[in-house]
This record gives structure tokens, sequence and C-alpha cells, in this order.
């Protein structure tokens, strides 16, 4: 399988930006979380003056088989449907991508349909949707080399086009179960705690998403190595996703992290490198069951909470104002020493 060289941001350049932070003109830590984001995008790219440019939201589409056993209240052909509504700049994400900046690129990792690729989607199809994990694996070895391989270089075109900041959605019915199988395995949450109501199960219906995960994880008979566990489980969009989160992380990207789903793929992703969390940035809590413990069990500090469970990578780009407080207060609050003002702290 493709590797990536992920390095942890090199410290030695942390001395001065605490100091650029703590001299400007305030309390010292009172700017709070905007602090902090600018001391770790400063750590990214290794800089006093960090920048913002072109950012870029990546929506990784694919079909799953584990549909066929009902676990999602929206049938299959939601995907396509969703898609083409993208290209027509009528959903969540594209509003938010049209607010602040971001260019939408539309990927089919998986999608069970033809889809009109004259259009603007990108076709990285590895193949038409999963294979039903409830009696076997979801994808083989190959498959997943590609989609990983896939998602990165759709990350390396990015780059090229000189983004160093992206955030990642998914558009994929049943993705939430493949997230709850993920979050269980390599957090150790009950999978019953992890498990929601996806796009709008009641309670029956989420009882019966359980049974049929937890059915799925006890028939698994694969090593158990987190390679394995994603492979077996995982979505086509998902392990697309985290290829091209790896790669952004051997770019020293800036990666903004949507949802739970999103969520779920850093987590796998770092299951396989570590490192890669010294480039993350969560956006947002979602309203997904799993989201919130999910976070916990990383450490994470998700930037909203704003009851959001629509994924696409609206969280993410939702969060990018905030983000751009935090460059904007590194870059243009003037100095204690400059302004001829006496420290108050």
């Amino acid at each position: 399988m493709k590797t990536f060289k992920i390095t942890h941001p090199d410290e030695n350049i942390r001395e001065a930006l605490i100091n650029k932070i703590n001299n400007l003109t305030k309390p010292k830590g009172s700017l709070g979380t905007l602090e902090e984001l600018a001391l770790q995008i400063g750590l990214i790219q290794q800089s006093l003056s960090p920048t913002l440019e072109h950012p870029q939201n990546i929506i990784f589409a694919a079909d799953h088989g584990i549909v066929e056993e009902g676990v999602s209240l929206s049938p299959k052909e939601i995907t396509w449907q969703q898609i083409s509504n993208f290209l027509h700049g009528g959903a969540g994400i594209n509003f938010l991508c049209r607010q602040h900046s971001f260019t939408l690129k539309i990927v089919d990792a998986g999608v069970d349909y033809d889809l009109p690729y004259e259009k603007g989607i990108i076709n990285m199809k590895v193949r038409k949707g999963t294979r039903n994990y409830l009696h076997e694996a979801a994808m083989t070895n190959e498959e997943l080399e590609l989609c990983i391989e896939r998602g990165a270089e759709i990350v390396r075109q990015c780059y090229n086009e000189g983004t160093n900041i992206i955030s990642f959605g998914e558009m994929g019915i049943g993705n939430t179960s493949s997230s709850s199988v993920w979050g269980s395995y390599f957090t150790g949450i009950p999978l019953e705690q992890c498990v929601g109501a996806g796009s709008g199960l009641d309670s029956a219906g989420i009882c019966h998403k359980y049974n049929i995960l937890k059915q799925a994880m006890d028939n698994y008979k694969g090593d158990g190595s987190p390679l394995d566990i994603i492979r077996y489980f995982g979505g086509l969009e998902m392990v697309m996703a985290i290829g091209a989160m790896l790669q952004a992380a051997e770019l020293k990207m800036i990666i903004l992290v949507d949802g739970f789903i999103m969520t779920s793929c850093m987590l796998a992703a770092s299951k396989l490198y570590p490192e890669i969390m010294a480039y993350a940035i969560f956006g947002h809590c979602g309203d997904e069951a799993g989201h919130k413990l999910l976070l916990n069990a990383i450490g994470a500090n998700p930037l909203l909470h704003l009851k959001l469970r629509l994924g696409e990578g609206t969280g993410a780009v939702c969060a990018y104002p905030i983000i751009q407080s935090a460059v904007k207060m590194i870059n243009e609050m003037d100095t204690f020493v400059h302004a001829a003002i006496t420290k108050y702290f």
C-alpha cells in the first residue's frame, strides 16, 4: 500500500509563536481558542505569519452494500440524486462554499450509478458500491489501495492549485453504519453508544441498525489490524477520504474535519499515522449519537456546536471564519511595544 511521510511539525518555532501571540495588545490568553488555533497553524506552516490560501472542500461519494439490510431510512438512490443537487448548487454545502469562498470538488469514489462526468464530477470510481459486510468484506485489499491512492491524488491536485487548507465531506447512504463500527473498534466505545439515527431512523430503526452491525462485527474473522478493519467495514468514499487526509498531512496542509463520518475517518487515519492529528482542526460537534464520544476519545476540541448532522463538509466549512479570525489575529493585531502600550497582565 502507498506509504506517507507524515512528521510532527518542528517544535523549534513554538516559543517564538507563543511570544508573538502573548505580546499582542490583549491580556495573555484572552482570545482563547483563537490563540490556540494561531499557534497550531503557525506550527503547521512553520511561520510567524501564517496564511490561508485557496480553501477547497472535497466531497467523496459512494454507495454501501450494508444498505441492503435496512440500516438507513434513506434509499440508496439518494446518493446519486444528491450529487445532482451539488452540481446544480442547491445543497447545504453549496451555499456555505459560496459564502466562504471555497472551491467545491465532487469525487465519485464508488457510486452505484453512471454519473455525468462531463458536468464536472471527478471520476475516481473503484467499483459500484461496497459489498455487504454483514456477509463478506466491503472491499478487497486492491480496492482499498486504489481508494487510498486516488484520495491522495485529489489532494495533490489541490495542493498544486495553491491550496494550503482543505476540508472533506462525504455523500453515501449507509456511511454512519461504517463510522459506528470503526468508532467502536478504534476507541473501545460500546457499539450501542456509537449507533445513531443517521438520516432519521426512529428508535425501532436504530435498534435494527444496531443488531445488524453487531451481527456483522460478530461475523468478522479478520486479523483485527486497523487496516483490515478499515477494509472490511469501510466505505469507498471513507477510505478515499483517509488517503486524502494522509496526503494533506504529508504536504503540511491544514485539515478541517467535518462531522461524525469524517471524524471516524480521521480516527482511522490516526491509527495508521498518529502524527496526522497535529494537522487536524475539528470544525464542529454534530448531532449524531456517536460523534461527541469519538471527539472525546481522541481529545479533540470542536469549534462549533450547532446540532449539525448533514455531512458534506458543512460543519468544517461553517467553522472556517473562526480559523480566519485566528490568522488575522496573529497577523494584524499590534504589539505592546509598537503601539507603546504598557503590558497589562
